[in-house]
């Protein structure tokens, strides 16, 4: 049985998702980002390309680019049930599929030729997502998930192709290097200086000169610009990690707002980690400054989800890590090592009145919402709550820097 992997992209998502809400929005050059000086671009219309906008862009610059488009803040939780409907119908199509983010997806047709034709099959299902949820969106079919993620970019936008077995190689060597997954900023940078742009002179470099020059990568661009792939789909994304982070829309040393920010980080991780009933047993907090110099200090801890371990050690690493006296840009908090299971009380320090407030704050924010209630400490924090359940298995949201 060959196999053979579907590939489906929403088309500039968050501007298609916009333009459904607002019909005047048709046709407009459209940006969706952060509105302020240090606001990203996390998607653009088709109409801001031709004047060099693209997504993750500054906002500033993509605003000075295309002064004429209209500049949406975007709202992650109305681009999450659009997904989900698309989400549901996939997942009533087929038998195993891969949500990669919260616009893509993968999905196995292998051995679905002996009954509908895969192509057919693929073609009729995105007619039905573009009939049902009215967002435009593309496929690519091939026998791997490289080759169709490449053949859905070719055929954007809201389009469909197909590369028959044994045709992969001959399809990549006449495009431009950047469209082959894995080659990034760095890696595009020192292939350039190489003289290869394009993947058929990848397809034709030895092996080992790669190797040499990129290592372990090497192998991996070079097996893929044969257009080789055995990647498997993922149906369900294991969290092992979970985090937040702050960029201030103007550099500070304001230690009480640094703190409170920190605080209401600390504390909504820890609840989250609590309503998955889920430990942690490695905290680090990160510090970028204005230069753009960033930090990070870790320390690994007895697995536990309560507040009163992580809110101090969080204050304890930013205190070590904060040494320059120097504006600071963003802050962030992660937990890590994260393993399954309840809080367990400390024989000495806890006691049963402290496991009963934890019960009672989480129940309020299972009701009314995780930022229903919260410490004294980590009140004036905006915006902290991450607004979903990050061990549902699916992929983290992302509202900028990813190139549509």
């Amino acid at each position: 049985m060959k196999p053979t992997i579907l590939h489906l992209d929403l088309d500039t998502f968050f501007v298609s998702c916009e333009r459904l809400l607002d019909n005047r929005l048709m046709k407009r050059p459209l940006l969706v980002g952060g509105l302020g000086d240090r606001g990203v671009v996390a998607a653009c219309s088709y109409e801001t390309r031709r004047f060099g906008v693209h997504s993750g862009m500054s906002m500033k610059v993509a605003r000075r680019l295309c002064p004429e488009a209209t500049v949406i803040k975007g709202n992650a939780g109305t681009y999450m049930k659009f997904s989900d409907n698309v989400t549901e119908i996939i997942k009533e199509s087929v038998p195993v599929f891969e949500k990669a983010s919260v616009d893509e997806f993968y999905a196995d047709l292998s051995g679905m030729d002996r009954f509908f034709g895969c192509y057919k099959y693929a073609s009729e299902m995105r007619q039905r997502i573009l009939r049902e949820t009215g967002l435009p969106i593309s496929f690519g079919l091939s026998q791997n998930k490289v080759v169709s993620k490449v053949a859905t970019g070719e055929a954007k936008p809201n389009n469909q192709m197909k590369i028959d077995l044994g045709l992969e190689k001959e399809f990549l060597a006449p495009l431009h290097i950047r469209k082959l997954p894995s080659v990034g900023e760095k890696t595009y940078g020192l292939l350039s200086n190489m003289g290869v742009t394009t993947i058929q002179t990848v397809q034709e470099l030895p092996l080992e000169m790669l190797e040499s020059a990129f290592g372990l990568h090497g192998r991996t661009v070079w097996i893929r610009a044969q257009g080789l792939d055995n990647s498997p789909l993922v149906p369900f994304h294991e969290r092992k990690s979970i985090s937040t982070e702050r960029t201030y829309g103007k550099d500070t040393t304001d230690m009480v707002k640094l703190e409170t920010t920190l605080f209401a980080m600390a504390e909504n991780l820890a609840y989250q980690l609590r309503r998955a009933n889920k430990m942690t047993g490695c905290v680090s907090v990160k510090i970028r400054y204005s230069d753009f110099k960033t930090y990070t200090k870790q320390k690994r801890v007895p697995y536990t989800a309560a507040d009163h371990v992580l809110v101090p050690l969080v204050k304890e690493l930013f205190t070590s890590l904060y040494d320059r006296r120097m504006l600071i840009r963003l802050v962030g908090v992660n937990y890590s090592h994260i393993v399954g299971g309840h809080y367990q009380i400390d024989l000495f320090a806890d006691d049963e009145k402290l496991l009963n407030l934890y019960q009672a704050m989480d129940r309020v924010r299972n009701r009314f919402g995780e930022s229903s209630l919260m410490r004294a400490s980590a009140m004036g924090a905006h915006s902290i709550g991450r607004g979903g359940n990050p061990f549902d298995g699916q992929p983290p949201i992302l509202l900028a820097h990813r190139q549509q």
